[in-house]
């Protein structure tokens, strides 16, 4: 006879995680995500778990029922939040369409969390991506112009979805869109899916920036030509775009 697994309970998840609380690693955790007065990260708490040791219990932790993960995500402190957005990418890769629109939905919602970089990198693509069409971006357009600084994060780094089908055009529609935004998270987003652009389209990626070279932000450009052999990178930072 099999016997089932014991259910994951989330009180036994989160005591778990939180006997891998490491004060140290937390305080660094705190410095490195910008957590003081009027940064990026304000008001975000860290327990001072490692990225391997949350994709550990993610693994582990599956079967977790889905309004547990909702209530996850919306936990004060960050490793939390990273393990529920874990657990909501497993789930929506092996997802049926309603259950999807279900994920989707709780993780645009304003009520969870999504509010930081690493959290944004670790699921716009396999969440919010698939939910896009390259004929259809409308969704994309309202995140790209939306005032959270995560949600038009969200726009530009779902669209690398797309830049890995070999669809390049929903990634620089949404760069194009965001070229003038003023916060430095989204600068650096955009240079990145342009160089994912690159990889894949050296011409579609080089012909956009030097059409859009006058309004690059400079961390954009960086970004984006990274990975450009070096002299040509130096040409291409003072303006020789051969």
């Amino acid at each position: 006879m099999v016997v089932a697994p014991p259910a994951v309970t989330l009180q036994a998840l989160v005591a778990e995680v939180r006997a891998l609380a490491d004060p140290a690693r937390a305080e660094g955790a705190a410095r490195f995500f910008r957590v003081g007065p009027g940064q990026y990260g304000e008001g975000d708490r860290f327990l001072g778990l490692t990225v391997p040791q949350v994709r550990r219990l993610a693994r582990s932790h599956r079967t977790l029922p889905f309004h547990d993960v909702v209530a996850l995500l919306r936990s004060e402190w960050h490793e939390e939040r990273l393990l529920a957005i874990l657990l909501l990418v497993d789930a929506h890769d092996g997802a049926d369409a309603e259950l999807r629109r279900r994920i989707l939905d709780v993780y645009l919602s304003p009520d969870t969390r999504v509010d930081n970089w690493d959290l944004v990198d670790a699921s716009a693509a396999r969440i919010v991506g698939p939910h896009v069409s390259s004929d259809d971006v409308s969704l994309l357009d309202r995140l790209a112009s939306a005032p959270s600084l995560w949600h038009r994060r969200i726009a530009m780094i779902a669209t690398l979805h797309h830049i890995r089908l070999g669809e390049m055009r929903p990634a620089l529609h949404i760069a194009e869109r965001l070229l003038d935004d003023g916060h430095d998270l989204i600068h650096k987003a955009v240079g990145w899916m342009l160089r994912e652009t690159w990889h894949r389209d050296a011409a579609a990626a080089e012909g956009f920036m030097r059409r859009h070279y006058a309004r690059l932000p400079r961390t954009t450009l960086r970004y984006a030509i990274e990975r450009f052999p070096e002299p040509r990178r130096r040409r291409w930072l003072t303006g020789d775009l051969a």
